[in-house]
Formats: structure tokens, sequence, C-alpha cells
């Protein structure tokens, strides 16, 4: 008897850490897409990204409509590598929430968009994961953008 809780807490406890430690390398890709948004390189950010992902946002227009917009990452990528160097964007995460399944995860981050230095809006990123081999790779990014109700 003893024996066997002893096997079943070692299981428990490995699936525990496994799971932990995928949520970690989800965090971790997350984090790199960031660290090169805000950096500019668009090598670093494409290196945790599929050749081919869906980029969307939704966000409520001045007439209070519910807008979604589908854009191409290219769109994305390219605004980043030619951001002037007086422009500063600095998009703030304020949390995690980490959901894994084999070889797919979401992410959901709330977020304050500043640009230099003045607060600009808030929101949510939602990231979809695949796991290409043994990298975690964004397939498909929605945003939520407002300025009000920020906390």
């Amino acid at each position: 008897m003893a024996r066997t809780i002893f096997y079943l807490f070692v299981l428990i406890t490995s699936t525990i850490y496994a799971q932990n430690d995928e949520q970690a390398q989800v965090k971790s890709a997350v984090d790199t897409f960031f660290e090169g948004f805000h950096k500019g390189d668009t090598t670093l950010m494409k290196s945790v990204m599929m050749d081919k992902i869906l980029l969307q946002t939704a966000y409520k227009n001045k007439e209070g409509k519910d807008i979604l917009v589908t854009d191409n990452p290219e769109k994305l990528i390219n605004a980043i590598a030619n951001r002037p160097d007086d422009q500063k964007w600095d998009e703030r995460l304020l949390d995690y929430s980490i959901q894994v399944d084999g070889n797919m995860a979401n992410a959901w981050t709330p977020y304050e968009f500043w640009f230099n230095g003045a607060f600009s809006h808030c929101g949510v990123n939602s990231f979809q994961f695949f796991k290409d081999g043994d990298q975690w790779k964004i397939i498909y990014l929605i945003d939520t953008r407002r300025k009000a109700n920020c906390k």
C-alpha cells in the first residue's frame, strides 16, 4: 500500500511539474515576442511566431459598435521595423493566465499600452500557441483595446 501511494505521489508531482514547465515555456515565448516588440527586433519576434498567423483586434468604435479587424501580420512587423526613433511603444503586461493541453496552449495577458510615456489604452491579448517540435509558436493573436475601465 505504501509503495502504491509513493508511486501515485511521484506521478502526480511529475505531472504538475511538467505542466508548470510547459506554462513557463509559453510565458517565455510571450516575453520573447514583447522583448522584440519593445526593441524593434522583428527577427526576435518572428522566432516565436509561425510563418502564417492570424492577427485580429476587437474594440468598440466611437458609436459603440463592436468592431473586429483582421490584419496582415506583416503590417505589424513592418510597423515595428520602421518605427521612428522618437517613438517609444511600451506594452506593459499586467498578468499571465496560461493553459496548456498537449501541443496547444493559450496565454491571456491583460496590458496597458503607453506611447512616449503617456497612457494610450488598455486591453487583453489572447495568444494561441502550437508546440512546433520543442518550441511554442504563436499561431493566433487577438487583442482588445479600450481607453476606459482600465483598472
